[in-house]
């Protein structure tokens, strides 16, 4: 499926439960991992879960098998990994947290730094 296509559906599957604050990140040149992050925040642990099934099941009556999902049921944060996007999903208070927006947007483009910046978020993660 092309990106676009993918973005697209992941879009209209976060706005038709009302995700709010839907933002995009381009990390192609920060990593390999993923072309596109999605973050988008929930109103509480259940608008956080429906709105990750409502994508996943999108996803699969697209042809699209999600590679994981990570988080749940009373989570603050679940994750869906669509292959070229990765979607977070963050009730507010951890989306304030981990400020993923600004992570990725201070990340430099060499893979040293990227490596040493990512060492320090997660020591920074296991901290709270």
């Amino acid at each position: 499926m092309h990106i676009d296509t993918l973005k697209n559906l992941a879009i209209d599957a976060l706005e038709e439960l009302k995700a709010r604050d839907i933002t995009q990140l381009d990390v192609a040149k920060l990593t390999e991992v993923t072309d596109l992050m999605l973050i988008a925040s929930g109103t509480s642990t259940r608008h956080v879960s429906a709105l990750a099934q409502n994508l996943v099941e999108k996803a699969k009556a697209s042809g699209l098998h999600p590679r994981g999902v990570e988080g749940g049921d009373n989570a603050d944060w679940v994750l869906v990994d669509l292959g070229d996007i990765v979607v977070h999903i963050m009730l507010p208070e951890a989306r304030a947290l981990y400020d993923l927006e600004r992570l990725w947007a201070d990340l430099p483009s060499d893979a040293g730094a990227v490596s040493e910046s990512l060492k320090q978020f997660e020591e920074r993660a296991t901290m709270s």
